[in-house]
């Protein structure tokens, strides 16, 4: 085993939870970004102006989604090329954040134009988001049960 393999664990091919983390940051990024071409003229927090901030015709995003797309891939692709324990930890952490988003979103965006709705989600978003959780949460929970720590990742 080299020392870069020893530190940082398996290769990211090699671990789910890396693999996963990975691919779901680079997503997340990537929509972050292609996002704030959909927003202009939208404000940076609250429901937007109707179909003109739909990425596909179907997610509603603001300002605010945006940058909280980039946080999430950021830390997401920041963990799967870290080490297995730091992508376990991360995958699970979002996927039960995204979990609660995805259930409380519904009854938060019932009256779409409250200002409680300050990430501009709607109904598709709400879906998209327990989809993603139980992706992460299913890896993050079920994957990589040998590692118990960072620790076990280095040795």
């Amino acid at each position: 085993m080299t020392a870069a393999r020893t530190a940082t664990g398996p290769t990211i091919g090699s671990s789910p939870n890396r693999l996963l983390a990975t691919i779901f940051g680079a997503v997340y990024l990537l929509v972050g970004l292609i996002g704030f071409f959909w927003t202009s003229g939208v404000p940076f927090a609250g429901p937007g102006n109707g179909s003109s901030n739909l990425i596909l015709g179907i997610f509603e995003v603001n300002p605010l989604h945006n940058v909280a797309h980039l946080l999430i891939g950021a830390a997401l692709l920041i963990a799967g090329t870290s080490n297995v324990s730091a992508a376990k930890a991360t995958n699970t952490t979002i996927g039960a954040a995204y979990l609660l988003l995805g259930i409380v979103g519904f009854f938060l965006s019932a009256n779409h134009s409250s200002a409680i709705n300050f990430l501009s989600l709607n109904v598709p978003d709400h879906f998209l988001h327990l989809a993603s959780a139980i992706v992460l949460l299913a890896v993050g929970l079920g994957a990589d049960r040998a590692v118990r720590g960072s620790r076990a990742a280095t040795v």
